[in-house]
């Protein structure tokens, strides 16, 4: 078939003086940061959904998008031509993986099995394609909210019947991922929670998704599948309520059901806003837990309150992501994937390229940033001395459980009071990650 981009070769590095706007700036994928090549670290993905799905639409117009390649067809044929074109615009931009939900890769049938057929077609072009470029899938998901019969939900829906369907999607989502050589698998409850208490038994199903859930941990055993579960958090949108609102209610939900062994978390941007935390704060929830498996890298705008999945350009948001991401040990099968679109207003190809070069570049600089800040070590310091209390003394009997409430009152009625507090020195901190900025 022709070149989708024919004017645009691969995308090189040219380094921060280049004013190329089609070359990196900053990331280098064989430079080696912190023991690692960039590559390695940030295991970057592209998206099928907003890069080859997106049309710019939106509650008050159609779409703006010009996408000369697409027919505007739902058959098989347009979306197997649709395949080829977005692992030539991921070779050209050098990223390794992509990721996918079933219903962006292959159209839906009037039926699960001429569904299930129509993926298998579109999945023979993917694999093709994978061989031809070395391109690997990050994870592969499910879209269960879309379709009307998912409009009380898949995993929690009333309806045992659409619960039944929702099972045989993501089964057959799982077997694709299988054999696409898929790091992983994420869920992603779109339509998992309720808009009125009124007429939600919430315990019921709750209980119902923790069954889903582990109906597709024993799947994945018989099948052989050895990537990584993720549990991707959002507050609402589209539902006034989630139930994986946040990173903590995720944990939560599965520790209560017995599901956290078999789950990491796919923590996203623009979500942890909406939640009404900063992508850090989740980031350091999962990490605490030992669930931090990957992120979805985006912003949303702070004037505007819903998920508006912009591209990543700040450079203090990657930096303190990167801390994290760092400090947990970096990614294992996860990545950072760009789960953003292009602005309604940004309509041609070329931008694509443009804002998946920018949030790479933001990423590299994070990823220098961090490794240098954590290299430096005065930040740690500071943290390790302000709780330097607990590390001897009254405050390693506490945390090692060999003191009550008997034994801290005598303690304090022999002292008599606390000794003074330190500042916690927040300006001298922003200043010194300003130092490194």
């Amino acid at each position: 078939m022709p070149s989708a981009f024919p004017k645009i070769s691969k995308i090189k590095y040219e380094g921060p003086k280049s004013k190329n706007p089609l070359a990196f700036k900053h990331y280098n994928a064989s430079e080696v940061v912190a023991g690692k090549t960039m590559r390695e670290h940030l295991r970057f993905a592209v998206v099928y959904w907003h890069t080859f799905r997106g049309t710019g639409s939106d509650p008050f117009g159609a779409g703006t998008m010009l996408r000369p390649w697409d027919d505007g067809s739902n058959s098989v044929a347009n979306a197997q031509n649709r395949v080829r074109v977005a692992f030539e615009f991921i070779e050209k931009l050098g990223a390794p993986y992509y990721c996918w939900h079933d219903r962006d890769v292959a159209p839906e049938g009037r039926s699960l099995a001429e569904s299930n057929a129509n993926f298998d077609a579109v999945a023979k072009v993917l694999k093709e394609e994978q061989k031809r470029t070395g391109i690997k899938l990050l994870w592969g998901t499910a879209n269960a909210f879309s379709n009307p019969r998912y409009l009380h939900g898949a995993g929690t829906s009333c309806n045992a019947d659409v619960f039944a369907f929702a099972a045989a999607q993501i089964k057959k989502a799982m077997e694709v991922t299988h054999e696409l050589k898929g790091e992983g698998y994420t869920f992603w409850g779109g339509r998992e929670g309720y808009m009125t208490l009124l007429n939600t038994d919430m315990k019921r199903e709750l209980s119902h998704l923790a069954a889903l859930l582990h109906m597709a941990v024993d799947y994945k055993k018989k099948i052989g599948f050895k990537g990584q579960f993720y549990i991707e958090p959002k507050p609402k949108e589209p539902t006034k309520h989630q139930y994986d609102s946040d990173a903590a209610a995720c944990l939560n939900f599965l520790r209560e059901y017995d599901l956290l062994p078999h789950f990491k978390l796919n923590i996203e941007t623009n979500h942890a806003t909406l939640a009404g935390h900063t992508m850090q704060h989740e980031l350091e929830v999962a990490g605490a837990a030992g669930a931090l498996g990957s992120i979805d890298a985006n912003t949303g705008d702070e004037l505007l309150g819903w998920d508006t999945d912009q591209f990543p350009t700040s450079i203090y948001l990657t930096t303190y992501t990167m801390l994290s991401v760092l400090k947990y040990g970096g990614f294992k099968t996860g990545g950072v994937n760009f789960d953003a679109k292009v602005r309604r207003e940004s309509f041609e190809p070329i931008d694509l390229f443009h804002a998946h070069i920018g949030g790479m570049d933001a990423f590299a600089r994070g990823l220098k940033i961090a490794a240098a800040i954590r290299k430096d070590g005065r930040l740690a310091e500071f943290v390790k001395q302000r709780y330097a209390s607990w590390d001897s003394g009254i405050g390693a009997k506490i945390e090692s459980g060999k003191v009550g409430f008997k034994e801290l009152e005598a303690y304090m009625l022999k002292k008599g009071d606390s000794d003074a507090n330190a500042s916690g020195r927040q300006e001298f901190l922003e200043n010194l990650i300003n130092e490194f900025i």
